[in-house]
């Protein structure tokens, strides 16, 4: 077995590994990020709140989980004819308040707003319109993004997707998607992760096609 290792110029943790350093700072936070280097698989996670940085080792199924519901949330902007820009891995920052790093993250309605920028930088560029977090080793709290201000907040713990949004203060749970209101998003994406799982991506991602397309003519 392989102890997770923090260093001040190495940073060594198996698959599925997550440990929370506790009384840190910013510069503990940012230095981290630094060291980080080829190991862009990690994720590192900031509150100035509780004083913790969290660093997690996701296991091979959140990037696949991540990947499906990206590709969904692709075929749904589609169907209402709207563009994107998408972004995975990315880091979002707020100095000295909070920093996250979600699967994926979406510009919508602010997609305008980031056109061929290469970082966002969240002094001066406004907050993705959605972001999506895999819980599998870890847990994500809503309240990790309430500095960081994502409109919408999606969460996929297993097999149940949660959705929050912000309100300008804090994040309430909903039972259906502000992106994607005509759509029952919580029961859909479950059921078509697993199909992704048992029948492949690419099946999964046509079948959820040809649901939407169904729905459109009725």
């Amino acid at each position: 077995m392989t102890l997770p290792t923090i260093t001040h110029d190495r940073i060594d943790l198996a698959a599925g590994d997550e440990i929370i350093l506790r009384y840190r700072d910013w510069h503990d936070y940012e230095t981290l990020l630094a060291h980080r280097q080829d190991k862009a698989g990690l994720r590192i996670r900031y509150d100035s709140v509780t004083q913790q940085i969290r660093v997690m080792s996701p296991l091979p199924g959140r990037g696949k989980n991540a990947d499906l519901i990206a590709d969904f949330v692709k075929v749904l902007l589609k169907k209402q004819g709207k563009d994107w820009e998408a972004f995975t891995p990315i880091t979002l920052k707020r100095l000295n308040l909070q920093g996250v790093e979600p699967d994926y993250c979406f510009y919508i309605q602010n997609r305008n707003a980031i056109l061929g920028h290469e970082r966002i930088d969240l002094e001066i560029d406004p907050p993705p319109d959605l972001a999506i977090e895999i819980d599998m080793t870890s847990t994500t709290r809503a309240e990790d993004y309430k500095s960081i201000g994502v409109r919408e907040l999606w969460i996929y713990r297993r097999n149940e997707l949660l959705i929050f949004c912000f309100d300008g203060q804090e994040y309430q749970e909903y039972q259906r998607s502000l992106q994607f209101p005509d759509f029952d998003i919580k029961s859909l994406m479950p059921s078509y992760i697993d199909r992704g799982w048992q029948l492949g991506s690419s099946v999964a991602i046509k079948a959820f096609e040809a649901l939407l397309e169904s729905s459109s003519k009725l």
